[in-house]
Parts: structure tokens; C-alpha cells; sequence
């Protein structure tokens, strides 16, 4: 008895302390507090931090796919009596190696700068077809740059040109290679441009000098002062803001790289992205919860708007350099920063685009699932578990004046490749995201652990209580019921039985009866 009511009180006092413990903690928010604090200091971009070495040197492997789209009827469409028809050739696809160089902290260790070298490398196992040999006809880029850049020179300038460009066999449609055409190859016209203008490039490719190369210095916020800031461009190239746009906020350089986002994301926010490739940010809103290898994740992907016309979306109005040739929503004209080449982007298949756009191409045909630009990113770390990066590259295509080639044009955003540039977390790092998320759990929830704990015993307390007075009860009515029973058997008939000898045999003295005299 006395080893159960102790084990009962033990048992109610811890229980009634973790409780009252863990409901104190769990109110204050102490231990939470203490984890989100320990990661923020730890995801920063600063030598000592833990992710340092992957953000100058990511793991997992970066693929690029190109899906080449090839013309089958040009002849038709220049002379207006159908639309263009278009195949899609691919996946041509390249590993892409993204190491940073030249890192180098600034701004007293408040900032690092660095360069992103692109290196690609073929993976014949993950392409359909052989880009040394497959030939595809799109538009010749080189000759619709040329027209574009003396559209305003006159009828008698453009029409010299033309018939120059006759005279070396130049048309609307090129036939080459898919190496030649991401690569690069000796364009004629080019060619002889470089004779008058040294300082022209002769040879023309979608991905020329690319190889290799880098988008120029980013100078990125380490996240050490405010964790938000993880990531952040402070500058591209020297600057602040770009200047190829009409309004300052179409200048602005916002949010990350997209290789990385500061911990604790809300469903809420709006994650910036600065693009080199479209010379702007872009942003991006949740759309919902995903999982990875164990590990859950934020999807995150550009709403309608971002790509949307200025008279649908005020924000997107700077984008718009010459006002009375504004595009629908959809698509951007980079030809600002392409050195007037008419360049417009979208995303795959005019995705998020107004469907003029995709009705006036045979072969065109959005699918949200296949053409969306998304991020998957895990929520407590910041980090993209998976991420797809798609856009499609396009060539405005209109009537010039001076040039017959263009007389049955009327204006057409004309596919010429869409790319899928793609990110899936690595075995390796997705155990370590994993353990980690395991300890800021459990860590984050310890209160409630308490709390678990507190009521466990507390409902032991009550079930060694109620079993202990079970047990006092029984013993009570057992010692109650005792006396009674030995009386009646004890007592009563060793008193009978002694009288009853007295009176009928006398006194007995061993086994002899006594005379009484």
C-alpha cells in the first residue's frame, strides 16, 4: 500500500510540472523562438554558415532542354495563304554546370559579390535525335534584325538593302542545323555587314558565346543583418536599377537569383525573381503544397499578371517602349536589351497569353501542367527542392516597308524554341533537409512533448489512485466481516461441550475419571 501511494503522488506531481511546463513554454513560444533564431543565423551567405560551400557550388544537376520548332509550310505563309505550321523537334538536352567564381565579400562583410559561370555539356541519353544532324527551318533571326534596325531609314535606303540581300541568295527562312542554330554558324549576310561595320559579329546563334560564359557580377545581400534579405541582389553589373525600360519600376532589380529564398516562407508572400534573360524580375504567388523525396514544399509559380499587358496590369505599363505598338498579355519585346534584334518572350506555348497569340500558329497548344514556370521550395529552409524555368523564344514578324519579302506579313509573334531549365534535389541533400527538418520539429514541438508527457502521467496518477482505494475499500470490509466469524466458531462450543462433561461425568484428571467425596 504504502509503495503504491507513493508511486501515485510521484507519478501526479511530475505530471502536474511538465504540464504546467510545457503549456508555459508552449504560450511563451520559447523553444520556437530559439530554433527560427539558430536558422536564420545559420542561412546566411557568409564563410561560416553551413550552406555556403552548395551556394557557391550547387549539387544537384541542372538540366536545359531545348524543344526546337520546325516550320513545314514557310513558302505558304509568305505569301499569306495559310498559317505557319510548326513541329516541335527535341528535347536537345545539356547538363548545366553553374559554379561561381571570383566570390569576394564587400560592403565591410555585409555583401558577397560573384559571377555564375553557365557550362553545358550534351546528355545524348536524355535528347531525342542528334543536333549535328537534325535540320530544322525557322526564321532567319539575322536578316529580320537587319530589316528591323533600318525600318526607319527610308523607302529608297530599305529598298537598296533588300535588293542587296536578294543578290546573296537571303530569305525570310533558314534551314540548319540544331547545333548550328543554338550555337552558332557563318551567316552570309553578316558576313558582308562586317565589311562595312567591323564591329559586326559575323557568326549568329540563340545560345552563341554563351558557353561558358556569365550574366556579369551580382552583388547579393548575405542575410547576416536581416535574414529577408537572404539572397537578395543588391546589384547587376554595378547597378541598382536597369535602364532599358520607360518607368523606374520596370528598372527595379528585385528579389533573388531565384537559387535560393529566405527561411520561414508564408503561403502569403511574393517571391521577386531577377531574370538576365528577360532584362526584368518577374514575381511569383503560391498556388500550392507539394511534396519531394519526404520533404514538403511551397509551389510557386507566375501569376497571369506577371506577363500581363499595361492596360491590364498599371505595373507592367514601363515595359512598353514605343506606346502605339504595345503587346497583349502574354509576351514581353526584349529587342531593348537584344541590340534591337526583334525578340519578344513568352512562356511556352503562349501559356498565360492571350489566345490570338496561339490561334494564329498550327501546332501551338498551352498546357499548364507541361508549360508553367514553377519553384517548389521547402518553407522552413528557403531552399528549391525542384524548379522549372520555361520560356520560349520568338520573333516579332511584320511588314517593313522597302522589303517584298514582308509584303503578306501581317504582325506575328513567330515561335522559334522554348527551353525547360530544370532543378531536382539530389538523394544526399535531401537526407540532410530531411534530418534537419526532423530536429527543428522536434525541437519546435518539445513544449507540446511536455505537455504529452505531463498528461500521460497525470492519467497514471489517476488510475493508481482510483486502484489504490479500490484495494483500502476491500480491505476494510474483510477486517469488518473477521471478528464475528471466530466467535461463533470458537467459543460457543468448547463452552458447551465443558459444561455438558461437568454435569454428566464429573472432573477428569488426564483420561481417569475423580470420585468427588
Amino acid at each position: 500500500m504504502r509503495k503504491g501511494s507513493c508511486c501515485m503522488f510521484t507519478s501526479g506531481v511530475i505530471g502536474a510540472v511538465l504540464l504546467i511546463m510545457g503549456i508555459s513554454l508552449f504560450v511563451s513560444g520559447l523553444f520556437q523562438t530559439l530554433i527560427h533564431n539558430k536558422l536564420k543565423g545559420e542561412i546566411t551567405l557568409t564563410e561560416d554558415s553551413k550552406i555556403f560551400a552548395t551556394w557557391k557550388n550547387p549539387p544537384p544537376p541542372v538540366y536545359m532542354e531545348f524543344f526546337i520548332f520546325n516550320v513545314t509550310n514557310p513558302d505558304k505563309f509568305l505569301k499569306g495563304e495559310a498559317k505557319p505550321h510548326l513541329t516541335t523537334m527535341g528535347p536537345y538536352t545539356y547538363r548545366e554546370y553553374r559554379p561561381k567564381h571570383n566570390v569576394s565579400f564587400v560592403h565591410n562583410g555585409t555583401k558577397v559579390a560573384a559571377y555564375t559561370a553557365k557550362i553545358f555539356v550534351f546528355e545524348p541519353e536524355k535528347s531525342v535525335g542528334d543536333p549535328d544532324m537534325d535540320l530544322v527551318t525557322t526564321v532567319n533571326i539575322p536578316a529580320v534584325a537587319v530589316m528591323n534596325r533600318i525600318k526607319g531609314a527610308g523607302f529608297w535606303v530599305s529598298s537598296g538593302i533588300s535588293m542587296y540581300m536578294g543578290s546573296i541568295g537571303t530569305t525570310m527562312f533558314m534551314t540548319h542545323t540544331v547545333q548550328e542554330l543554338l550555337w552558332g554558324f557563318k551567316d552570309p549576310l553578316l558576313s558582308r555587314l562586317k565589311t562595312i561595320r567591323p564591329d559586326t559579329d559575323e557568326y549568329f546563334g540563340l545560345m552563341l558565346h554563351k558557353n561558358g560564359s556569365d550574366d556579369g557580377e551580382f552583388v547579393y545581400h548575405t542575410g547576416e543583418q536581416n535574414y529577408l534579405d537572404f539572397g537578395r541582389i543588391y546589384t547587376w553589373k554595378g547597378e541598382k536599377m536597369m535602364s532599358f525600360w520607360k518607368s523606374n519600376q520596370s528598372n527595379m532589380i528585385n528579389g533573388t537569383d531565384g537559387s535560393g529564398f529566405h527561411p520561414f516562407l508564408s503561403k502569403e508572400e511574393r517571391l521577386n525573381v531577377f531574370t538576365p534573360d528577360l532584362c526584368r524580375s518577374i514575381h511569383m504567388r503560391f498556388e500550392k503544397e507539394v511534396e519531394l523525396k519526404g520533404i514538403p514544399a511551397y509551389r510557386f509559380t507566375p501569376p497571369r499578371d506577371v506577363l500581363a499587358s499595361g492596360k491590364n496590369n498599371p505595373e507592367n505599363e514601363g515595359f512598353c517602349v514605343t506606346p502605339k505598338k504595345c503587346l497583349d498579355d502574354g509576351v514581353l519585346d526584349v529587342s531593348v536589351c537584344r541590340k534591337g534584334a526583334p525578340v519578344v518572350v513568352s512562356f511556352p506555348h503562349f501559356h498565360l497569353g492571350d489566345e490570338k497569340y496561339a490561334k494564329a500558329i498550327d501546332g501551338i497548344s498551352p498546357v499548364h501542367e507541361h508549360h508553367q514556370t514553377f519553384l517548389d521550395l521547402n518553407p522552413t529552409m528557403g531552399v528549391p527542392v525542384r524548379a522549372m524555368k520555361r520560356a520560349q523564344i520568338n520573333i516579332h514578324l511584320e511588314r517593313v516597308t522597302g522589303f517584298p519579302l514582308t509584303r503578306n506579313l501581317n504582325s506575328t509573334i513567330f515561335p522559334i524554341l522554348f527551353l525547360n531549365e530544370s532543378v531536382v534535389i539530389d538523394d544526399a541533400s535531401a537526407a540532410r533537409i530531411q534530418k534537419l527538418l526532423l530536429i527543428v520539429t522536434l525541437v519546435s514541438h518539445f513544449p507540446l512533448i511536455l505537455v504529452a508527457l505531463g498528461v500521460i502521467l497525470l492519467l497514471v496518477s489517476i488510475i493508481l489512485a482510483i486502484r489504490f482505494y479500490q484495494n483500502k475499500t476491500e480491505v476494510k470490509r474483510f477486517d469488518f466481516a473477521q471478528p464475528s466469524a471466530k466467535k461463533d466458531t470458537s467459543y460457543a462450543p468448547v463452552s458447551s461441550k465443558v459444561d455438558d462433561q461437568d454435569e454428566k461425568n464429573g472432573t477428569y484428571i488426564g483420561m481417569m475419571p475423580v470420585d468427588k467425596s
